[in-house]
């Protein structure tokens, strides 16, 4: 992974994308599918997973369920619905963001 930096800003709505899309999710599985999707480009730390997934809950956006799993406790996470609503925005927000970068970074010639 080239730009830590750039994807550590982003970790919170990475998160709550994957949560969107698949309803619910524990920590692990998170880190895989991020690694499946980016084919290895970026790796998600626990180091830097729990603390957003923690902080992310307190604002209320997660809930967890708590299941046993072969005699191992898990917890898994997904969107409580005003989750759902701040995935759309910051989604949102992301798009807007990535459109004007586009044009900071690729101009194209305008002939106003």
């Amino acid at each position: 992974m080239r730009s830590s930096k750039l994807y550590k800003g982003s970790l919170n709505i990475i998160i709550l994308k994957l949560l969107e899309e698949q309803g619910k999710m524990y920590g692990y599985e998170i880190t895989q599918k991020v690694k499946e999707i980016t084919k290895d480009e970026l790796k998600i730390t626990e180091g830097s997973l729990y603390p957003a997934l923690h902080k992310l809950e307190a604002e209320g956006l997660l809930q967890v369920e708590v299941a046993k799993v072969d005699n191992r406790i898990r917890k898994y996470y997904k969107l409580t619905e005003a989750g759902e609503k701040e995935t759309v925005n910051r989604l949102t927000e992301l798009q807007d963001f990535i459109r004007t970068m586009q044009q900071l970074v690729n101009p194209k010639l305008s002939l106003d």
